[in-house]
């Protein structure tokens, strides 16, 4: 991986789209998850949301407990696993995305991938961009 390889971290409305659909930019940013195209980070903190999250939308999604189970396992074992040091709380209006932003700054990521890009006003400080998948996809595109 080059100096240059985009470090992410995935929020978790990014997580619950891709299971929700496998058409969209989400399902395509996790299909890629495992390719030397970027490197995806996780917290133990940011494991457990997706999968809270996910099985509390069971009856929402084409998938079961154990499908759950096993996607969030396989991220757990690609993911560079990062433990956080510092907590930066309170920082933005929701304690989850505080989550995600701790998670970011203690990986030393370039982006954090989500659909509310607003709830992360003031990010910007910790040299972190704020991208939705789309856009995310589409630097990957332009990166040669």
């Amino acid at each position: 991986m080059s100096a240059r390889t985009p470090n992410i971290v995935i929020d978790t409305n990014v997580f619950i789209a891709a299971l929700r659909s496998r058409k969209g930019t989400s399902f395509e940013l996790l299909s890629r998850i495992d390719t030397e195209e970027f490197q995806f980070s996780l917290s133990v903190p940011l494991v457990f949301e997706y999968e809270d999250v996910a099985m509390r939308m069971l009856s929402d999604l084409t998938l079961d407990q154990q499908d759950i189970e096993g996607i969030v396992d396989y991220l757990c074992l690609i993911a560079h696993k990062q433990t956080i040091f510092f907590l930066w709380r309170p920082l933005l209006k929701d304690p989850k995305d505080d989550m995600v932003l701790e998670l970011a700054v203690n990986a030393s990521c370039s982006h954090i991938v989500t659909f509310n890009i607003k709830d992360f006003a003031g990010t910007e400080k910790f040299g972190i961009e704020v991208i939705t998948p789309k856009m995310f996809l589409e630097l990957l595109e332009d990166t040669p």
